[in-house]
C-alpha cells in the first residue's frame, strides 16, 4: 500500500499532492519482527518447535488437560499477521519450561500412539536444551519490548512526535541490548536448566550413549564454540535485522515529523531559522499556486505568542494550552 509508483499512496497523491504518507506504526512493528524471524535459520526452527508444542497438546483433550495441570500460563497459538502476539506463547515457555517438560514426559508415558510418544520425547529434550532456552530468553526479551511499544503506539491519543520518540528509544534500547543481551540470556538459561531435573536428563542421555550435557545439535562440539556460533548465526542476526528494519520502516515517519518540526521546537529557534522552517512547512503544504498556510504569517504569529510554559510539551499539549489561554 505504501508504493509510491502504483500503490495506494500514489493514487492518493494524484488526487491531493499535498497529502503526506504516514505508515501504520503497529503494522510496521509486526513487519519488523517478521523480518527478524526470517533472517535466521535458528529463529525459524525455534518458532517451529514452539508451534509443535501447542499442536501436540491441543490435538487431544487428554493432553491439554495434562498441560493445564502443570501450567499457570497457558500455551497459545499465534497469527502470522500479528508477530508481536507471539510473546504470549513464548511467555509460557520462558517462565514455565520445567513444567512444560514434565507435561511432555507425562504425555509420553500415558499415550498409546507410538508417534505421539516419540514426538513428546523429542520435544521434552528440546525444551530442556540449553540452546532452546537461550533462544527463548532472547526472543521473549525482543518481543516483550516490541509488544510494549506497540501497545503504547495504539493509544487513541498517540501523537506523531511522541510516536517518533518512542521508536527512537526502542532503537536505542535494542542497540544496547545487542552488547549485553546474549551474555544475560546465557546466564538466565543456565538458571532455567538448574530448575529442571538435570540428573534425569543426564541419565536418559547416558542410556543412549551420547556425549551431550544438554540437547545441542552437535554433541562433540565444544560448548564455547557452540555458543559463539549461536551468538553469530542467531543472536546477532536477529537483533541486527530488527534494528535495521526498525530504522528503514520508520524513516518516513521521521521525515514527516521533521516537516512539522517548527511546531515543536520553535522556542529554540532564532528569527532566521524560524522563518526558514516556516517557509519549509509552507512548501510542504503547497502545490502549484495553492497553499494551506503562509510561511511569513506563521513565523509572525509564532513570534507574537504569549509566554509559554518552560517544561517540555507535546504538540497536542501545547495546542491545548494555547487554545485555553486564547479561546477567541
Amino acid at each position: 500500500m505504501k508504493g509510491r509508483n502504483r500503490g495506494v499512496q500514489a493514487r492518493l497523491l494524484q488526487k491531493n499532492p499535498r497529502a503526506l504518507y504516514v505508515p501504520c506504526v503497529s503494522h510496521s512493528l509486526n513487519l519488523v519482527v517478521a523480518d527478524a524471524a526470517k533472517a535466521s535459520t535458528d529463529a525459524i526452527s525455534y518458532f517451529g518447535n514452539v508451534q509443535k508444542l501447542y499442536t501436540l497438546f491441543s490435538a487431544a483433550p487428554q493432553r491439554w488437560a495434562i498441560l493445564k495441570e502443570h501450567l499457570t500460563i497457558a500455551l497459545k497459538s499465534w497469527s502470522d499477521t500479528r508477530w508481536e502476539s507471539r510473546v504470549n506463547s513464548i511467555e509460557a515457555v520462558r517462565y514455565q519450561a520445567p513444567n512444560i517438560r514434565e507435561a511432555l514426559l507425562e504425555v509420553r508415558d500415558k499415550v498409546t500412539d507410538p508417534l505421539t510418544k516419540v514426538e513428546a520425547q523429542s520435544l521434552a529434550e528440546e525444551v530442556g536444551s540449553y540452546r532452546f532456552l537461550i533462544c527463548t530468553v532472547v526472543w521473549y526479551d525482543i518481543l516483550h519490548h516490541v509488544n510494549h511499544v506497540s501497545k503504547l503506539l495504539q493509544s487513541a491519543t498517540m501523537q506523531l512526535d511522541v510516536a517518533v520518540d518512542l521508536l527512537t528509544k526502542a532503537n536505542m534500547s535494542l542497540t544496547s541490548y545487542r552488547d549485553t543481551g546474549f551474555a544475560a540470556a546465557q546466564a538466565t538459561a543456565k538458571d532455567m536448566c538448574e530448575e529442571m531435573n538435570v540428573e534425569a536428563v543426564l541419565k536418559e542421555k547416558r542410556m543412549r550413549s551420547t556425549k551431550k550435557h544438554f540437547a545441542y545439535e552437535a554433541p562433540d562440539e565444544p560448548i564455547a564454540d557452540a555458543m559463539k556460533r549461536l551468538e553469530t548465526t542467531f543472536f546477532n542476526v536477529v537483533v541486527d535485522t530488527t534494528i535495521e528494519s526498525l530504522k528503514d520502516r520508520f524513516e518516513t515517519l521521521g521525515e514527516v515529523r521533521a516537516r512539522f518540526g517548527v511546531l515543536l521546537n520553535f522556542k529554540k529557534l532564532d528569527g532566521v531559522e524560524l522563518c526558514n522552517q516556516c517557509d519549509k512547512l509552507c512548501s510542504t503544504l503547497s502545490t502549484g499556486d495553492g497553499g494551506d498556510i503562509n510561511g511569513k504569517e506563521l513565523a509572525l504569529e509564532i513570534t507574537n505568542l504569549p509566554s509559554l510554559p518552560t517544561c517540555e510539551m507535546t504538540a497536542l499539549e501545547l495546542l491545548s494550552f494555547i487554545h485555553k489561554k486564547n479561546p477567541e
